[in-house]
C-alpha cells in the first residue's frame, strides 16, 4: 500500500495536468491500464507516475551515459544501445568517447577509423548513420545542437523511439518513448498485447511532462531489470498493484531459427595476417576486413578451430582451417600488431581473439 500524502505545489499541478489527458487510443473506456480495476484515470496515472519514479530514484544502474545529460554522449549511447545489450554497450562507450569526444571530432574522422572504434559491437550501419548524422550537425547546422524530436529524426539512423530519448533525456522535451521493454511493461500492465501505436498512445498518455527523462528511463530500466520478457520479478515491482497481468502474458510463437554453416581460413606468415575486405557496395558490413572464406573444406583438416556465432535469427557454426594453400584473392597482408585496430566484422574479430591472435 502507498502511504497518504498532502500533494506538494507540484503534484498539484500535475494533477490538473493528468485530469486534461485524453483517453489513449485503442484502450476500451476512460481507463489508462488496470481494465476493470480502476476507475479514474487521472488518479491511476499520477499514482503509477509517483510508484515507478521512487523506484527508479532509488534502484537505477549507475551507467556510464547517465552521469551527463550532454546531448553527444546521450546520442552515442542511444545509437549503441539500439538491439545491443547494456552490458556490451559498456565496453565500448568510453573507448568511443576517448576516441572521439566531440561531435567535431567524430564528423572529421575517416569512416575507416569510426568502423574500427565500433568493431565488435555489430549492426555496423549505425556507425555510418552516427558518423554521417555528425557530419550534418557540424557542417549544416553549424555545430548547434538539434532541440527537438521532431528535429533529431531528419538525420540519418535516428527513428522515432532514438529521437524521442535524446530530446527528452539531453533537452527535457516532454515526449514519451516506446521500445521493446516499455511495450512488454504496458502490454502487462493492461493484460493485453498492444499494438506499437497504442503503446505509443499510452506511453504519451502516461508521461510526466516535469520529469520526460527520468520517466523514459525509468520504464525502461523496468523492462529491463524487472519486467523481464521470462519470469518477471513481480514482487520487487514498484507497480505491481496496478498490474492486470502480475506476469507473463500468453506466449506467441517464435520464428525458428535458421542453422548455417561457415569456413574461413586463418593464413599467417612473418607474424602477418591475411585479411580481405568486403565490397564497398556490399549491403551488409560493406567495407569492412574478414577472414577468406572458403568453400566445405574436403578431408582431414588439422589445426582447425570451431566456434558458433549468431546474428539476428540465424546462428552459424563456424569452421576455421589454420592450414592449407593461400589463395591472395585481393587480400592483404597485416602486421598483427595493427590487426585489432583494423575495422573488423564481429565474426573476425571473435575468430581472430579465439586463435589468440588479438
Amino acid at each position: 500500500m502507498y502511504k497518504s500524502v498532502i500533494p506538494g505545489e507540484a503534484e498539484l499541478s500535475e494533477a490538473k495536468e493528468a485530469s486534461r489527458e485524453p483517453a489513449p487510443s485503442g484502450v476500451e473506456g476512460d481507463l489508462v491500464f488496470g481494465i476493470g480495476l480502476q476507475k479514474n484515470n487521472a488518479a491511476v496515472s499520477r499514482r503509477f507516475r509517483r510508484a515507478l519514479l521512487a523506484w527508479f530514484d532509488k534502484n537505477k544502474r549507475e551507467l556510464p551515459w547517465r552521469q551527463t545529460c550532454d546531448p553527444y554522449r546521450v546520442w552515442v549511447s542511444e545509437i549503441m544501445l539500439q538491439q545491443t545489450r547494456v552490458a556490451a554497450v559498456i565496453e565500448y562507450y568510453d573507448r568511443f568517447l576517448k576516441r572521439f569526444p566531440t561531435v567535431q571530432k567524430l564528423a572529421t574522422a575517416r569512416l575507416d577509423s569510426v568502423l574500427a572504434a565500433w568493431s565488435g559491437l555489430g549492426y555496423y550501419r549505425r556507425a555510418r548513420c552516427l558518423h554521417a548524422a555528425a557530419k550534418q550537425i557540424v557542417h549544416k547546422h553549424n555545430g548547434h545542437w538539434l532541440c527537438s524530436a521532431d528535429e533529431w529524426q531528419q538525420l540519418p539512423g535516428i527513428g522515432r523511439y532514438t529521437a524521442a530519448a535524446i530530446a527528452s533525456i539531453a533537452f527535457n522535451e516532454p515526449v514519451a518513448v516506446v521500445d521493446g521493454n516499455v511495450e512488454r511493461v504496458l502490454s502487462r500492465v493492461l493484460g493485453q498485447t498492444l499494438s506499437r501505436e497504442q503503446s505509443w498512445n499510452v506511453a504519451e498518455a502516461l508521461l510526466w511532462p516535469a520529469r520526460p527523462g527520468d520517466f523514459n528511463q525509468a520504464m525502461m530500466e523496468l523492462g529491463a531489470t524487472v519486467c523481464l520478457p521470462r519470469k518477471p520479478n513481480c514482487l520487487l515491482c514498484p507497480v505491481r498493484q496496478l498490474c492486470s497481468t502480475q506476469g507473463e502474458l500468453a506466449a506467441t510463437p517464435t520464428a525458428k531459427r535458421v542453422k548455417l554453416q561457415l569456413y574461413y581460413r586463418l593464413s599467417m606468415r612473418d607474424g602477418a595476417v591475411l585479411l580481405t575486405r568486403r565490397s564497398r557496395d556490399a549491403s551488409l558490413l560493406a567495407g569492412m576486413w574478414e577472414l577468406p572464406e572458403i568453400p566445405s573444406p574436403a578431408g582431414n583438416h588439422s589445426g582447425t578451430l570451431q566456434l558458433r556465432h549468431s546474428i539476428t535469427s540465424t546462428d552459424y557454426t563456424v569452421t576455421v582451417c589454420q592450414n592449407g594453400h593461400v589463395n591472395l584473392n585481393g587480400g592483404r597482408w597485416f602486421p598483427q600488431a595493427r590487426v585489432s585496430g583494423l575495422a573488423l566484422t564481429g565474426l573476425a574479430r571473435k575468430i581472430l581473439r579465439a586463435a589468440g591472435v588479438i
